[in-house]
């Protein structure tokens, strides 16, 4: 009796090497706006995202991404915002998320 095939597979666990990862430019961000590290993940910015309504864009995946020293893909999806201002709005931190995003752009603009 052969093995069953069920029609997936069990995909590599995604391990994050913090150590090998370079971090100064989250910390650079960190320093030049300590909002970033107010967050509590709430998920209200994600909730009222106009970009998010109309792509895959999700705020706190981006700080998640940029946290981890992950900032090509951080890059890629910080050109979805819309700077729209809605997440600045319903913030319960009062974070200028649009500061954020703008500083992370300007940072991350090699990758």
């Amino acid at each position: 009796m052969g093995a069953i095939n069920f029609g997936y597979t069990v995909s590599a666990a995604r391990a994050i090497d913090l150590d090998r990862n370079d971090l100064g430019p989250a910390r650079q961000i960190a320093a030049e706006m300590p909002e970033f590290a107010a967050c509590i993940a709430c998920g209200g910015c994600t909730a009222t995202c106009t970009a998010g309504a109309l792509t895959n864009f999700n705020f706190r995946m981006v700080q998640t991404l940029v946290r981890r020293g992950e900032y090509a893909g951080a890059w890629r999806e910080m050109n979805k915002c819309m700077l729209c201002g809605k997440c600045r709005l319903v913030c319960p931190r009062g974070i200028n998320t649009r500061g954020v995003v703008r500083l992370i752009k300007r940072k991350l603009g090699d990758y």
